[in-house]
């Protein structure tokens, strides 16, 4: 086991953000969608200069995984006049109404002039986000008895499609993207633990190594009330994932353990909040 740097060649992403910032001039706000478990490592920082000059709802979404005290310093560092922050829980059903209230609020200037001029203009929004964010549960939630918007509304393109909610907002999903390479191994090991990326590009077992390790700092009590073990003080990494393997039943022929499949339940078990509440950031 080794705690070796996270690679990504996410090619076909790049062309995604290329497209996102052609379709940038069409929308009035961009929806960015954020995972509560590590809001500050989801923050795509070549998205995030293609959407310096626009106006930001950031919805953290998922935060009934976490402490809602571990946001707060998050709030502070995203929130300014040009942006708002909202907290949705993994089936927020009234995300639509706080969401078209919040944009018209951050557009109010322009949606008066429209209405200076007899228009009753309708908000559009891109949404955006890495990978696995919740951005399909959120926009299934904005869209309910929505239709599709078609014709030849300048933007879409193949694949794309507007959509309009019933409180008025029209959004365009895009595909979740992530950037060329990692500067921070932290934020690479996040996002490869919420699963922003890929597990088929992964080694797995190094993934949920590395997992136990950063969890050992904190949440060592919540990976021992799980998997039924005691973590001793000093113990090597290496031994707490074997007792994992052993408690779960990760056991090949021969009493080899099965360190690949243990790793995907250690790495399941966090993804669907059976751990407990962490917070990665």
């Amino acid at each position: 086991m080794n705690n070796s740097p996270i690679q990504w060649f996410p090619g076909h992403m790049t062309k995604a953000l290329r497209q996102m910032e052609k379709e940038l001039q069409n929308v009035d706000i961009i929806l960015y969608c954020l995972d509560a478990r590590a809001p500050l490592s989801c923050l795509n920082p070549k998205l995030s200069k293609l959407a310096q000059n626009k106006k930001i709802i950031y919805v953290i979404t998922k935060v009934d995984f976490v402490d809602l005290k571990d946001l707060e310093g998050v709030k502070s560092k995203l929130k300014d006049k040009n942006s708002y922050v909202i907290m949705l829980n993994a089936t927020e059903s009234n995300s639509g109404k706080k969401i078209f209230s919040i944009a018209r609020d951050l557009m109010k200037e322009k949606i008066a002039s429209k209405s200076d001029k007899g228009i009753n203009y309708s908000l559009k929004a891109m949404v955006v986000g890495v990978p696995n964010v919740g951005k399909s549960t959120l926009i299934n939630n904005l869209c309910k008895s929505a239709k599709t918007v078609t014709g030849n509304r300048p933007g879409v393109t193949k694949g794309k499609q507007w959509v309009a909610t019933k409180e008025g907002l029209i959004l365009l999903d895009t595909p979740g993207t992530l950037w060329p390479s990692f500067d921070d191994d932290k934020v690479a090991r996040n996002l490869a633990y919420i699963g922003s990326i890929r597990d088929e590009v992964l080694d797995l077992a190094n993934i949920a190594f590395s997992f136990i390790l950063d969890m050992s700092k904190k949440y060592k009590h919540l990976i021992e009330n799980r998997y039924n073990i005691k973590i001793e003080d000093g113990e090597e990494t290496l031994v707490t994932f074997e007792k994992i393997c052993v408690s779960r039943g990760a056991i090949l022929k021969r009493d080899e353990l099965d360190y690949d499949r243990c790793a995907k339940l250690i790495l399941d078990d966090f993804r669907k909040g059976r751990l407990g509440k962490i917070f990665l950031d």
